[in-house]
C-alpha cells in the first residue's frame, strides 16, 4: 500500500571524478565530471524520519547539446536544476505519496527550469535524482527492499502523468514482476575506443566477457559503416554468441543521410557481422528533427529514442513516428521508466513489438549504479548498457573505506582486484541478489564527509522559480 510522506531537508554534495580513459560520444569527449549525490531527510506519516540518498554523474553536453554552450555550461544547468527542484519539493506542504509529491513537482520544475533557458531533459534531472533518494528513504523506513516495496506499490505510481494508461496497467505491471537474478552487460565502445588487436573490442580484458554491445556513432554513414566493418570484423573472432546496438547520440542530420547509413547495413555484405546481429539503434537523430520527421520504411529496423525522451508523452508520441522503444535511465525519472514499461508491455500484448532498452550515461560504481540496475532488473530489461566501470577504473578517487564498505555490502557486486574495488561481472553478468538490502538497492550510503558540498551557481528565488 502506498505511503504518505513529507520532505523535510535536501542536501547535494559533489565529487570529482577522473576518467581512465577517454569517452566520446556524439560531439564531447569527457575525461572527467563531477558525481553529484543527493541526501535527503523525510517523515513518513505515522512511522517516523529515515534519511535516502541517491548519486549520478554531472554528464557534459548530453541532456543539453546546444552549441552555442559549453560543456561546463551544461555541467551548471544540471546542477541549477537540482537547485529549483530542491525549493520545489521543500516548499510543497503536508503530507503525499512519494509518487504524488514527484506528479505535484514535474510541472512546476519543468516551467521554473525553461524561464531560466533550462531545456526539459535537464529539468528532470533534479526531480530524478530528488525522487530516488525519497524512495530509498521511504524503503528504509518501512523496512522494505526495492522489489517487494515496488510490488506493493508503496511509492503511490498512478496514471496521473500517462493518460493513456489507467491506474489498473500500473499496479498489474509492478505485482507482477519479479527481479531478473542477472541483467547482461552492454559493452560500450565510444568514438575514441581501440578496435582492433590487444585492448580491442574482442579483447576480453577490455569487453569483461560481454555478449552484447553498444557501438557509438558520428553521423557519416560512410565513416561509421567503415568502422563498424572494422568492428563486425573483430566481433566475428569471439568464440560466442553476441548481439549489438548502435547509437548516434543525435549525430545523424536527417531522414536522407540515416538512410544512407541503413541502406548499408541492408545491402553491404562487409556488415552482415553487425547487421545479422543489430538489435534496435538509438537516437539516431536530433531531438527537434526527431518529433517532425516519421521513419517510414526505415521503421523496417528497430529504433528507440533517448534524448528525445523529455516528457512523459514521448513514447507514445514516438511510437506514432515508428519508433520501437524508448530507454530506461534512473537520470531520467524512475516513475517514467516504469511507466514507459506498461506502456511497452500493454502494447506489445497487443501484437506490437515495442520494448524498454537499458541504456547508461556513466552510472558510477556505489549508488549510481546499483539504482540504475534495480530498476533494471524490476521493469525487465535482460541487458544493460554499462560503461562506468570502462571508462572510470573501479571506484575512481572514492575513499579506500567507502569502496570497501560497498563490497562488504554487496559482495556479489563488487570485487577487489589490482588494489582496487571493481565491478564484479559474472559470465558477462551482473547479480543482483544483494539489492535486495533494505531501502532503494543498497546496503551503504556514501561517506558525505569525503566530499563537497555542491559547487552552486548563484541561488535562483523561490519566488521566481516557481
Amino acid at each position: 500500500m502506498p505511503y504518505r510522506l513529507a520532505v523535510k531537508d535536501v542536501a547535494f554534495f559533489e565529487r570529482p571524478v577522473q576518467f581512465a580513459r577517454p569517452f566520446r560520444f556524439g560531439a564531447v569527449v569527457i575525461n572527467a565530471t563531477p558525481q553529484a549525490f543527493v541526501r535527503v531527510e523525510i517523515e513518513v506519516e505515522g512511522r517516523g524520519t529515515a534519511i535516502g540518498a541517491s548519486a549520478e554523474f554531472l554528464v557534459p553536453k548530453w541532456f543539453d547539446k546546444r552549441p552555442h554552450l559549453s560543456p561546463q555550461e551544461t555541467v551548471v544547468e544540471l546542477r541549477r536544476s537540482l537547485m529549483i527542484a530542491r525549493d520545489i519539493y521543500l516548499a510543497h506542504s503536508g503530507f503525499e505519496t512519494a509518487f504524488g509529491l514527484h506528479a505535484a513537482c514535474i510541472g512546476a520544475q519543468i516551467e521554473a527550469c525553461a524561464r531560466v533557458d533550462i531545456p526539459p531533459l535537464a529539468a528532470a534531472y533534479g526531480p530524478a535524482e530528488i525522487d530516488k533518494a525519497i524512495l530509498d528513504a521511504l524503503l528504509r523506513c518501512i523496512g522494505a527492499n526495492f522489489f517487494d516495496g515496488m510490488a506493493a506499490n508503496i511509492a503511490g505510481v498512478d496514471a496521473r502523468l500517462s493518460r493513456d494508461l489507467d491506474d489498473d496497467d500500473l499496479s498489474r505491471l509492478l505485482a507482477g514482476r519479479k527481479r531478473l537474478e542477472r541483467v547482461a552487460i552492454r559493452h560500450t565502445v565510444g568514438m575514441d575506443d581501440k578496435v582492433e588487436g590487444e585492448g580491442g573490442v574482442a579483447d576480453v580484458r577490455e569487453n569483461a566477457g560481454a555478449r552484447y554491445f553498444k557501438l557509438k556513432l558520428n553521423g557519416d554513414p560512410a565513416h561509421d559503416a567503415d568502422r563498424l566493418i572494422r568492428i563486425g570484423s573483430e566481433l566475428a573472432t569471439l568464440s560466442y554468441d553476441y548481439r549489438v546496438t548502435l547509437d548516434a547520440n543525435e549525430q545523424y542530420a536527417d531522414l536522407k543521410a540515416l538512410n544512407a547509413l541503413v541502406e548499408r547495413l541492408d545491402g553491404d555484405a562487409a556488415l552482415r557481422p553487425i547487421a545479422q546481429k543489430l538489435l534496435y539503434i538509438e537516437q539516431p537523430m536530433p531531438r527537434d528533427i526527431t518529433r517532425q520527421s516519421p521513419l517510414g520504411a526505415l521503421a523496417r529496423r528497430d529504433f528507440i529514442v533517448d534524448e528525445a525522451d523529455d516528457s512523459y508523452d514521448a513514447f507514445p508520441v514516438a511510437r506514432a513516428l515508428g519508433y520501437r522503444g524508448i530507454s530506461s535511465k534512473s537520470c531520467k525519472g524512475i516513475y517514467k521508466s516504469v511507466i514507459n514499461a506498461t506502456r511497452a508491455a500493454k502494447w506489445s500484448a497487443s501484437g506490437e513489438t515495442c520494448f524498454i532498452a537499458g541504456e547508461d550515461l556513466t552510472c558510477q560504481a556505489g549508488l549510481g549504479v546499483q539504482q540504475d540496475l534495480a530498476l533494471g532488473a524490476l521493469i525487465g530489461v535482460t541487458h544493460a548498457e554499462r560503461n562506468g566501470h570502462h571508462y572510470v577504473d573501479g571506484f575512481g578517487d572514492t575513499p579506500a573505506t567507502e569502496a570497501e564498505a560497498f563490497l562488504a555490502g554487496h559482495p556479489d557486486l563488487y570485487a577487489r582486484d589490482g588494489g582496487k574495488v571493481r565491478l564484479a561481472i559474472h559470465d558477462g553478468d551482473l547479480l543482483t541478489g544483494s539489492l535486495i538490502a533494505p531501502g532503494f538497492a543498497t546496503a551503504v550510503h556514501p561517506d558525505w564527509s569525503a566530499m563537497s558540498p555542491l559547487a552552486q551557481p548563484t541561488a535562483i528565488p523561490l519566488e521566481k522559480a516557481v
